[in-house]
């Protein structure tokens, strides 16, 4: 029996050394060590020797065992230190391929562009949850019991909303409005802050409408601060961001956290002015509501509106990048569909 153990190793150690892949040395192993493996076959004939003989050829069995192992994971470290996934024929004196880099949504490039605009003017940067309640999203901006907005087909309301006190009613926030609120409840102020982030509402889809969108809020609070000094941030942050003078103009508009409030529109930059789409033909385009904060909304926020005032605006995010780009429809941009996406990198 130790004449065929030393023949097994001699041959185990031959079969080893000549394996060319890592598939060949697992049969190896298999045909060796395995369960009808010829060694692990030789530890099952050990029972049936005499008992003086058991304990000589048990620890030689275990010897050739351990011995075969340890050469079976050497030969697949060097297969492994050997192996390469480069053809035999590939020519490396050819130049390489550069990997395809990603790049910034542009949306979130626009948003960035923002951020660094109204830094340079001194302002802070605000974010808020996307979970809001009835509390914060109407009740604190002077929305009246009964308004449109509060109802599910304009705004999406989680389980229990029609149950519990206004703070216990939570929806996805219909707007950003609402987290100028809680800025204010936890800083002193002046405020000067924007806010931007993601909003929901339960509309139609089209080329101008989304679902989930973005926006970019922007609001100044202080004890003397002109309306007109509020327009004069419009032009120069749109100046900015496009790189060139961008026709602004302000149409009186109602909105429950202004007073008074006003639309705001930017002349379209996909047409020239001409009339489009995007602009519904009329060389204009909305893209922000804004006025002078409600004096419910101060006091929602703990000031006196007979002592500050201020200016508020609400920038369309996703129409602003489809200005900058001269994209007819908002949908694309939410699409996923790297083949429109590529494009901005």
């Amino acid at each position: 029996m130790k004449e065929k153990l030393d023949q097994l190793l001699q041959e185990g150690l031959g079969r080893i050394m000549n394996a060319q892949s890592e598939a060949e040395l697992q049969e190896i192993k298999s045909a060796l060590l395995g369960k009808q493996g010829s060694v692990t076959g030789m530890l099952k004939e050990i029972p049936k020797l005499v008992a003086a003989m058991r304990p000589e050829m048990g620890k030689a069995v275990n010897m050739v065992k351990a011995r075969l192992t340890a050469e079976i994971d050497a030969r697949r470290e060097e297969l492994m230190l050997k192996a390469t996934a480069i053809p035999a024929d590939f020519d490396v004196t050819l130049p390489g391929i550069q990997p395809p880099a990603g790049g910034l949504h542009p949306i979130t490039q626009m948003c960035y562009d923002l951020n660094d605009a109204f830094r340079s003017m001194g302002f802070e940067i605000f974010s808020g949850p996307e979970i809001s309640s009835e509390y914060y999203a109407f009740d604190n901006l002077n929305f009246p019991p009964n308004h449109p907005a509060r109802e599910s087909m304009d705004t999406y309301w989680l389980a229990g909303h029609d149950s519990g006190s206004a703070a216990e009613k939570l929806c996805l926030r219909p707007h950003l409005t609402g987290d100028s609120v809680r800025y204010m409840l936890t800083h002193k102020p002046p405020y000067r802050f924007v806010y931007p982030g993601r909003v929901y509402r339960n509309e139609t889809t089209d080329a101008r409408h989304e679902r989930a969108f973005f926006q970019y809020e922007a609001l100044i609070v202080d004890k003397d601060f002109t309306f007109t000094a509020g327009k004069v941030m419009i032009k120069s942050i749109l100046s900015k961001v496009f790189g060139r003078d961008v026709p602004v103009r302000m149409r009186a508009g109602f909105f429950p956290f202004v007073e008074p409030g006003f639309e705001i529109d930017m002349g379209c930059l996909v047409c020239g002015g001409k009339g489009c789409s995007v602009c519904k033909h009329v060389g204009w385009i909305e893209i922000m509501p804004g006025g002078t904060p409600h004096p419910n909304v101060l006091k929602a926020a703990g000031l006196d509106p007979d002592e500050y005032t201020g200016f508020y605006v609400n920038i369309g995010l996703d129409r602003l990048v489809m200005m900058r780009y001269g994209v007819d429809d908002v949908r694309l941009f939410h699409s996923a569909d790297l083949r429109f996406l590529k494009q901005f990198r």
